[in-house]
């Protein structure tokens, strides 16, 4: 069931949606609170008459998807998926703050078209003119896992489609404010590149956008293949992951030894951390391992970031500064991601180049 990596862009607090080759110069944030994403310039994708009646979120889910469509050359894709956790915030607010203030009367409807988690998804096939698959996947920690795992089950029954599958989350002032009273962020401001030293409660949130093109079957330009995905849901518990790991490598005929990269989503959290440094001190103990959440924060789809930051390092064959432990590898062929919601939503994936 694995896909080739056709395309890949990412809207994020980095400079990452200008398709640079990736360098070692990532912004470091000093006394922050969340990161925020570096938005591009609309107008080189969208109408500014049309740029106008959108959010900010739908503006850079949009340009994001064009972008990858772009430099692909795939003008029309045979289907349209995204994933995200909480969909367009900054409408819902709109649309709640207007039931309050008009008193139920006289609402205007657009904040509450564009508040619905689908509205992404359809503004991409309204701008290209795509009648063709189109769905939206809202589950939480597993909400870019569920639509990548759409797509590549699309592949596997039509390797010739083009798909293009993502995530996106945001983040407002307002939900920042509502969820940090749930102990979910850090209590104070935070230097994003001295996240993991921080021994405390709460992470970095953030937001951000990534885009893929995929297809089953590989083309010329054709340098990344997701070789395997799955996800694990604890409710109840934190399970033994090292055993889950060892079963998923095993499943995708993959010798641990061979990994020359692993990508933990570690997050700051004293708590939720335990399940990564675990491992650390288990089975990846002296292995070269990355982070990638003091780049672009925590949010419920971050970790098709990572998608992303893996695919960079495995085309480009360059490790930025995301390194935590042991030696940048010379070579990159394969890199294991692992990451996890709270300790609920566990995900897997098995990068490799081809």
């Amino acid at each position: 069931m694995a896909v080739y990596i056709k395309g890949a862009t990412a809207i994020s607090p980095q400079a990452t949606f200008n398709g640079q080759e990736l360098t070692t110069e990532f912004a470091s944030f000093q006394g922050v609170n969340y990161l925020k994403c570096i938005e591009p310039a609309y107008r080189e994708f969208i109408d500014p008459m049309v740029a106008r009646r959108m959010s900010r979120i739908v503006k850079m889910g949009v340009c994001c998807a064009l972008k990858c469509m772009q430099e692909t050359g795939i003008k029309m894709p045979d289907a349209v998926i995204a994933g995200t956790g909480l969909g367009c915030l900054e409408d819902t607010e709109k649309f709640l703050a207007s039931i309050y203030v008009n008193e139920e009367r006289l609402l205007n409807p657009t904040p509450f078209i564009q508040s619905t988690h689908n509205t992404i998804a359809g503004a991409i096939a309204l701008a290209i003119k795509c009648h063709n698959y189109n769905a939206t996947y809202t589950h939480r920690g597993f909400s870019f896992e569920s639509a990548l795992e759409d797509a590549m089950l699309m592949a596997a029954e039509n390797p010739r489609l083009n798909i293009i599958a993502g995530g996106f989350d945001e983040l407002t002032d307002n939900v920042y404010t509502l969820t940090k009273r749930l102990g979910l962020w850090k209590s104070h401001p935070v230097d994003s590149f001295m996240l993991y030293d921080y021994n405390s409660r709460g992470s970095l949130p953030g937001e951000g956008v990534a885009f893929f093109m995929l297809g089953g079957t590989q083309g010329p330009e054709d340098k990344v293949r997701i070789r395997s995905l799955k996800t694990y849901f604890t409710p109840d518990g934190n399970p033994d992951m090292e055993d889950l790991i060892r079963q998923f490598l095993d499943e995708s005929k993959m010798a641990p030894g061979k990994i020359d990269l692993v990508m933990l989503g570690i997050n700051g959290d004293h708590k939720t951390d335990m399940i990564y440094r675990n491992l650390l001190n288990g089975m990846f103990n002296n292995k070269a391992y990355a982070g990638f959440k003091h780049l672009c924060g925590e949010y419920d789809t971050s970790s098709s970031f990572a998608v992303w930051l893996a695919a960079q390092i495995i085309k480009n064959q360059a490790v930025p500064i995301v390194m935590l432990q042991g030696k940048k590898p010379e070579h990159v062929n394969y890199i294991l991601i692992y990451n996890h919601l709270r300790g609920v939503n566990h995900s897997l994936y098995l990068i490799e180049q081809c």
